[in-house]
């Protein structure tokens, strides 16, 4: 059969092999553009690689549960129709639920290789890891935003489903980057507190009044970046360490972590 050119530029977009490897490959093939690839695949004329410079600014967050563990795997793709690909999305979820059964350092290097050997191929595009991760404790709450581009695990040592439910969707909206004070870095601080100063610096403001300032922008930058410090969004009234307390003694957050392409 005659195979047209349409084909043979769809089949080197996909593969990045030469033109007339394709044509010989759709030959093979009868046309069939899946049985072409395999064909390429076979003979070692997939140039994968050609797409790793591409950006990969679309993707999405997929999450798999077992027990009391779960898993998280970001996806990143060039264009926002392969996000929706039902290829592309099945295929993210069965690599978080490979996730859960693999140590995450011989995962990684499992997936990359599924995504150049495989998913980068089928679909066509430049593929990513993006992150990935495995969270477990006692209570799991797991927040994926509707548009499945960013979300969230926290894990409790006691507590509702709900609550943890709840408190991974605030980490989705608010991005802390710490649970509480006493997790920020001391150079993260005195980043911070070097600036604070910097800022007041021609104000000709006594000394001891400088500090009382800077200990006050210091317990704002706590609230912007510690989780246990920062407004609950459903209720700005309470801070999610009031949510803990009111849960019931010894509630506490054991791990937590914002996932987004």
């Amino acid at each position: 059969m005659g195979i047209d050119l349409q084909t043979i530029t769809q089949l080197r977009n996909q593969t990045g092999a030469g033109i007339s490897d394709c044509k010989k490959a759709l030959d093979e093939s009868n046309g069939d553009i899946d049985k072409a690839i395999e064909i390429l695949r076979k003979k070692g004329e997939i140039k994968a690689a050609k797409k790793s410079d591409r950006e990969t600014n679309e993707g999405l967050v997929a999450v798999a549960r077992d027990g009391q563990k779960a898993a998280v795997v970001v996806l990143a793709c060039e264009t926002d129709f392969v996000s929706r690909n039902e290829d592309f999305i099945a295929t993210a979820s069965d690599y978080a639920k490979k996730l859960l059964i693999t140590p995450e350092f011989d995962f990684k290097a499992w997936v990359e290789d599924s995504i150049k050997a495989e998913l980068v191929i089928k679909i066509g595009e430049n593929i990513k890891l993006a992150d990935f991760g495995v969270i477990e404790g006692a209570v799991l709450g797991v927040y994926i935003h509707s548009n499945k581009k960013t979300g969230a695990i926290v894990a409790l040592t006691g507590g509702s489903e709900e609550l943890a439910n709840d408190i991974a969707m605030h980490i989705v909206a608010m991005s802390p980057k710490h649970l509480a004070p006493e997790n920020v870095p001391a150079e993260e601080l005195e980043k911070e507190k070097e600036i604070y100063r910097e800022q007041m610096k021609n104000e000709n403001k006594p000394e001891e009044i400088i500090e009382k300032i800077i200990m006050g922008k210091v317990n704002k930058y706590y609230e912007d970046v510690c989780l246990l410090n920062q407004s609950f969004i459903k209720d700005d009234s309470k801070k999610i360490s009031d949510l803990l307390k009111e849960a019931g003694e010894g509630v506490t957050i054991g791990a937590f972590k914002k996932f987004s392409v």
